[in-house]
């Protein structure tokens, strides 16, 4: 966005501008001698903000002319004459300072449009920049191309000794991948006959209660038969004995009969 950057008024007497403005505003003035005669700068506590100078045509109006500040005039000037504006005074340099164009509205209303020198240092600059770079695209582009190989070669390198960490890494990681599953399978071998061991540990000790029980068995029974054999023969003697009283009774009993 552009705004004014300076105002400049254009009259038949400029001493007496000079002195009214002077004595209504307070401004000071710096006389500057032109080709085309004497333009007196403005001068105000903030600094300058335009200036006085005698008209070129004589018979026109005082007027004052507000100057906006622009950053190309040769775009101002295509956009003026794109949008129906009309040129009045063409592109005019003002040496060491920069350059100006006075153009008027759709409307007849007058304006003027102002590129610094400023402006137009950073253009040539940029002009000469250019040309310098051009200059030098060769062998830039040499340089650059010799860059772009080194840094392939240092990428290409620096791929293969990451392929090489990888597969070193790669062959580490089987190698205590192997190493863990040998253990692995060795601890199994180990719980394996641990508990092989165990169950034949077991299997003896239960054979060993077992013949123990069959033994304890046998001497019960052998026991009980004996008892029982003991008790059937006690039995035995016991009848006869009974048998013998019986007898011996009945005899008695026969004999005291016979007596009698």
């Amino acid at each position: 966005m552009s705004n004014f950057v300076h105002m400049e008024l254009n009259t038949s007497d400029p001493e007496g501008a000079k002195a009214f403005y002077g004595a209504v505003f307070g401004w000071t003035y710096q006389d500057v001698a032109m080709p085309d005669g004497t333009y007196s700068m403005i001068l105000t506590p903030t600094g300058g903000i335009g200036g006085i100078e005698r008209s070129s045509a004589p018979d026109a109006p005082s007027h004052w002319l507000g100057y906006v500040g622009v950053e190309s005039l040769e775009r101002t000037i295509a956009k003026v004459e794109e949008h129906g504006g009309k040129v009045l005074i063409g592109e005019t340099e003002v040496p060491g300072m920069g350059k100006l164009v006075v153009f008027s509205d759709p409307a007849g209303a007058v304006v003027a449009a102002w590129e610094d020198a400023a402006t137009l240092d950073e253009e040539a600059a940029a002009d000469e920049e250019g040309a310098a770079d051009e200059e030098a695209a060769p062998a830039k582009k040499k340089a650059a191309k010799k860059k772009a190989a080194k840094k392939k070669t240092a990428k290409k390198k620096a791929t293969k000794k990451k392929t090489a960490k990888k597969k070193a890494t790669k062959k580490k990681a089987a190698k205590k991948k192997a190493t863990k599953k040998k253990a692995a399978k060795k601890k199994t071998a180990k719980k394996k006959a641990t508990k092989k061991k165990a169950t034949k540990k077991a299997a003896k000790k239960k054979a060993t209660k077992k013949k123990a029980t069959k033994k304890a068995g046998t001497k019960k029974a052998a026991k009980k038969k004996a008892g029982t054999k003991k008790k059937a023969a006690k039995k035995k003697v016991g009848t006869k004995k009974k048998a013998t009283k019986k007898k011996a009774a009945k005899k008695k009993a026969a004999k005291k009969k016979a007596a009698s």
